[in-house]
């Protein structure tokens, strides 16, 4: 029961936040007030178990972030042991002349039974682990630490762009990257704070050496000077309960120091405990143990070597590496039986043709070859059809309608790395990856160059690098886009879908959506089909939406604005006029965000006249715009929405209805980018700022 009140009283000061500020009172308490020699025992026992703990922790961590509050602990744990610092030296100065005990039994301990009793081999000792923290552990992780610190920060806007590259893509939602963005700062807070918190490690080492000395001189004169103890008694006295202080002190230092190390020289986004890596890269090959049991072997047949020793390291690595080889071979054979014992396909006997053997194309097709199998395949731990389900949902949300499943599979005739995206059977898309390395992509400006095989984006040309998975950091340090290669196809296949969405859509979809409108307005959806319009009209002006780039979400004003207009004109190419005018605000919206001044290029108006004649010329039969023309207009369009790109606006054309459609399909897969609006278009509370005016000899 008196457990069960300790342990709710816990609870309760936990619950409160009292912990902490007790802690920093007990250390206070330390400094301030006289202990008793078995608090003191008590507390210098807690010290230790507790740098054993923080030191466990760390090797079983899985990553750095797992335990952020490292750098805290680093610091209550060196005020814990400085407090324990002043506290024995008050005893062992105050106390000590009664005898080795009256510090405690732990600082008699380690005083005698460690050393020996013998204060010069403490001394030697306590500089030995001196040399081992000060010099060797603690500086090597201080300078890991600042390294890393900076190397972090540098990476941050390269793994920035890596995450907008996976938004923008549809791998991943607007919740998830906000999560591996907060994961990015509190990864930058952290390796910051740990070339700080090294900073303490440090200074207690080096307080822990002026400790020592201070302590054996105040010893020395008070024993010699107020107790009437001959140099010699007072130096054994003294000393020995120095030295013994000071080596309790300093192990739990070198336990902190070299978890401090442990945890700045871990590789960052690994998914094992230190104890699974070192098992899994050291000692995964017996030939290595096989050539190190040969060497020792070799050794210990020399004669006046300690011949048993070394024979029994040899036969024990030799031992180790038949098991390893063992463990392997039993792994491969496991691996061809279930490849041998998997299902087989059935042979079935030739019958007569029909229809079920006619089989459909796919919507949408992925074709890979053989060595990008792992990519589509769960159970060697690819992600790519989650990738690719991402982006589904993504589209699906963005354009209106549902995006049809990708029918995935391999083809022998493709190279190994390649693979090979297909609209209605038809290839749209096709590219060379590779599997082991990482695409590194230049969006446009970086700091350096890397080392690998140059190449392409597949999704926009952009000039891009196959590396090493190990050169990600120091290329996004670069400022490149760092992104795997199931990361590229899930890109190249959301550029593809999103571009021809238009072919994607059909009567099924649009039956879809006007069956899901009707829950929310039956009267509007059965007036406008079949009542007003055909549901073929309805389907060819959401695909010219679609091919334009403007999303069908907002159903219910396109089909309100269809109902309106389909008794006056049943030209689809008319009706998406009137729906684009209905939309307006929300095209603007996704072009120019909430900016309320629209910047735009228009024509000059004896161009646009020109345009018009020709459009009514060739409706009528007659012969369309001159080639020059069109070829001097073409290259001034290119020109000023360059410019606009390059001052950081979007480019907009703006023109009349008239002109638009045809203008918007001229310039379509030539000018990239460049949006075609009509003035009927931009919202009433929207302002319009001509950047530049395309003339007939601009």
């Amino acid at each position: 029961m008196d457990l069960q009140k300790i342990a709710h009283a816990g609870r309760t000061i936990s619950g409160m936040g009292l912990g902490a500020p007790l802690m920093i009172l007990m250390i206070l308490a330390m400094v301030v007030l006289p202990l008793p020699p078995f608090l003191l025992d008590l507390f210098f026992t807690f010290n230790i178990a507790f740098s054993l703990i923080i030191l466990l922790v760390v090797v079983y961590t899985m990553k750095p972030l797992e335990f952020a509050v490292f750098p805290t602990v680093i610091l209550v744990a060196t005020l814990l042991r400085l407090a324990l610092n002043v506290a024995s030296t008050r005893i062992v100065l105050l106390e000590g002349h009664e005898g080795g005990d009256a510090a405690g039994k732990v600082i008699e301990a380690f005083g005698s039974f460690v050393i020996g009793g013998n204060f010069a081999v403490g001394l030697v000792v306590f500089a030995i682990l001196v040399v081992i923290n000060f010099v060797v552990v603690t500086k090597g992780a201080g300078r890991v630490a600042e390294v890393g610190a900076r190397f972090t920060l540098d990476a941050m806007p390269g793994k920035q762009m890596a995450i907008d590259a996976d938004l923008n893509s549809g791998l991943i939602n607007q919740e998830e990257a906000r999560e591996r963005r907060e994961e990015i700062a509190a990864e930058a807070d952290f390796y910051g704070s740990m070339d700080g918190a090294s900073k303490f490690v440090r200074g207690d080492a080096v307080a822990g050496i002026i400790i020592l000395f201070v302590n054996i001189i105040g010893g020395l004169a008070i024993g010699v000077g107020q107790h009437d103890m001959s140099f010699a008694d007072a130096g054994e006295v003294y000393v020995l309960l120095t030295i013994g202080d000071g080596l309790v002190a300093q192990i739990p230092s070198l336990l902190l120091s070299s978890a401090s190390a442990i945890v700045v020289t871990r590789v960052r986004g690994s998914t094992e405990d230190i104890g699974k890596q070192v098992s899994s890269q050291l000692f995964n090959d017996p030939k290595t143990l096989l050539i190190t049991a040969a060497v020792m072997g070799l050794l210990g047949i020399i004669p006046g070597m300690p011949n048993a020793v070394f024979i029994l390291l040899s036969a024990a690595l030799v031992g180790a590496a038949y098991l390893i080889d063992k463990r392997h071979k039993q792994e491969e054979s496991l691996a061809l039986e279930r490849v041998a014992t998997a299902p087989q396909q059935a042979k079935t006997e030739i019958k007569e043709l029909g229809w079920d053997d006619v089989m459909p194309v796919d919507m949408i097709g992925l074709e890979v070859g053989y060595r990008l199998i792992p990519l589509v395949d769960k159970n060697q731990g690819g992600q790519l059809m989650t990738r690719i389900k991402g982006v589904r949902k993504k589209l699906s949300q963005e354009l209106g309608f549902l995006i049809p499943s990708v029918h995935i599979r391999d083809n022998l005739d493709l190279s190994p790395t390649e693979y090979r995206i297909s609209l209605m059977g038809v290839t749209t898309g096709q590219a060379d990856i590779m599997p082991d390395l990482e695409m590194a992509i230049n969006p446009g400006r970086v700091f350096g160059s890397l080392q690998g095989t140059p190449c392409q984006d597949p999704a926009f040309g952009l000039d891009a690098v196959w590396i090493e998975p190990s050169q990600r950091d120091h290329a996004q340090t670069l400022g490149y886009t760092v992104v795997d290669p199931g990361t590229v196809v899930a890109t190249h296949l959301s550029h593809i879908l999103q571009s021809n969405a238009h072919e994607l859509f059909g009567y099924e979809e649009a039956q879809q959506i006007l069956d899901n409108l009707a829950k929310q307005a039956p009267k509007l959806v059965e007036d406008l089909v079949p009542k007003t319009l055909p549901l073929g009209i309805v389907v060819k002006v959401l695909q010219n939406l679609l091919q334009e780039r403007v999303s069908i979400r907002d159903m219910r004003t396109i089909a309100e604005t269809l109902a309106e207009y389909g008794g006056k004109s049943q030209d689809p190419d008319i009706l998406t006029s009137s729906v684009r005018s209905a939309l307006g605000r929300s095209i603007i919206h996704e072009i120019n965000g909430v900016h309320q001044e629209v910047a735009v290029i228009t024509l000059d108006p004896e161009l646009e006249r020109i345009l018009q004649q020709s459009l009514q010329t060739a409706s009528e039969g007659g012969a369309g715009l001159e080639p020059g023309l069109a070829e001097q207009m073409h290259k001034s369009l290119e020109e000023s929405a360059q410019k606009m790109e390059m001052e950081g606006m979007t480019p907009v054309l703006l023109v009349s209805s008239f002109v638009r459609p045809w203008l918007a399909r001229f310039v379509r897969h030539s000018i990239s980018g460049l949006h075609v609006l009509a003035y009927n278009e931009i919202p009433e509370d929207r302002q319009i700022k001509v950047i530049s005016t395309v003339g007939q000899r601009a």
